[in-house]
């Protein structure tokens, strides 16, 4: 997928921005603090119509203003023209208003599935680090992405059946034709979505490894699945066995729900081992093997949001990642706060589009190296 234009108005301290990016890579630069990761968030929010930065609207909308709105022109497989895309959130009902091709969507997973978006940014170098819940959500991005139509109707279902389940074991006093009932649900949905996750794991893992050695000399790490339950027993099995525990707890212990990614290094667990850096480097491998996996198996391509690189990364690995995303041929957005500091990761075939980002406004430089040696040929004379 590729955005072709993009209409940005009241997100963050962006009053209104209108620019068409590249449809390789397109790179914001400015001073901390004018708007640049807005810009990124905006797009967030045209994928997903919601923030990576916070799950509240009030702090993504402008000061003064009542709602936001992102509009875009995006590419599409299935489409001959480029499809209008449009998301606006209100401040004061926090309602979301997706439109697409003139029709409203009433679901942002649908959203999702037209535009897929992959971040890195300072919190994703944190995958690892934080709670299963993330690692959960970097698993079914990619299932979801790759296999739509079986992964999310199965997903919902074991949502439901969990949340019914819960909903029952709170009561205390059970009953047990009841319990059986959501058990059987809950149990014919969650295998299905363990079978699709762990498929996807297998298939992402020889692309995350290729990666991994094109991005560091890491060459002890192992990534296993971990389902959420005992592989030796059927989760209806689990369940009966752990009845009494549930009950007292009021939840459900066992099930997709506790599912995990295991990252070790050698024999120790990579967070345990590796350095700062190096879990940067297993993080981004991760995140590049999901894009990777979904534009080779289907006809869709992911658009990469990467914010502040240049302060998480050292040059070398900066470059390998960019030369990375160029050779993956998708449509990259990034930002820095000094443009030399990536000027030079990109090859000359590469369209690389440069965009000054100054107190929320937006300017395409057209030469960039031009307007750096006019900069400096301006400070010499006023020296």
């Amino acid at each position: 997928m590729t955005i072709r234009k993009l209409t940005i108005t009241d997100v963050r301290n962006v009053l209104s921005a209108t620019f068409e990016p590249s449809a390789d890579v397109n790179v914001f630069f400015g001073e901390n603090g004018s708007g640049k990761t807005s810009l990124l968030e905006a797009i967030h929010i045209l994928g997903v119509a919601r923030s990576f930065r916070t799950p509240k609207v009030k702090p993504v909308v402008r000061a003064g203003a009542e709602r936001l709105t992102v509009f875009g022109f995006v590419d599409h497989a299935d489409r001959k023209q480029p499809l209008p895309v449009g998301v606006s959130k209100g401040l004061l009902d926090e309602n979301t208003l997706i439109r697409v091709a003139g029709e409203t969507l009433y679901s942002s997973s649908e959203l999702a599935y037209l535009l897929p978006l992959l971040v890195i940014n300072p919190d994703t170098f944190k995958l690892l680090e934080g709670s299963p819940g993330s690692r959960r959500n970097f698993i079914d991005w990619g299932v979801f992405h790759v296999k739509h139509d079986v992964f999310l109707p199965a997903w919902k279902s074991m949502q439901k059946a969990l949340k019914q389940r819960n909903a029952l074991l709170r009561q205390g006093r059970v009953s047990e034709s009841e319990l059986s009932a959501w058990n059987h649900e809950f149990v014919a949905a969650a295998e299905q979505v363990d079978v699709l996750r762990k498929a996807h794991i297998e298939q992402l893992l020889p692309y995350f490894y290729t990666l991994l050695e094109k991005l560091s000399t890491l060459r002890d790490i192992t990534v296993s699945y971990y389902r959420g339950w005992d592989k030796e027993m059927a989760l209806s099995d689990v369940l009966a066995k752990g009845v009494s525990r549930d009950l007292h707890a009021g939840f459900t212990h066992s099930g997709p729900q506790r599912a995990d990614l295991k990252v070790r290094s050698g024999k120790s667990s990579a967070i345990d081992r590796l350095s700062r850096g190096q879990l940067k480097m297993v993080v981004c491998a991760l995140k590049l093997a999901q894009g990777a996996l979904l534009a080779e198996t289907t006809a869709n391509k992911c658009v990469f949001l990467v914010d502040d690189l240049s302060s998480e990364l050292d040059v070398s690995h900066r470059k390998a990642l960019c030369h990375i995303l160029q050779q993956m041929n998708i449509q990259v957005f990034i930002t820095c706060v000094d443009q030399d500091s990536l000027t030079d990761c990109w090859l000359p075939e590469v369209q690389c589009k440069m965009f000054h980002v100054k107190q929320g406004q937006v300017e395409w430089i057209e030469n960039p190296v031009r307007a750096m040696r006019q900069a400096e040929s301006l400070e010499i004379e006023h020296d």
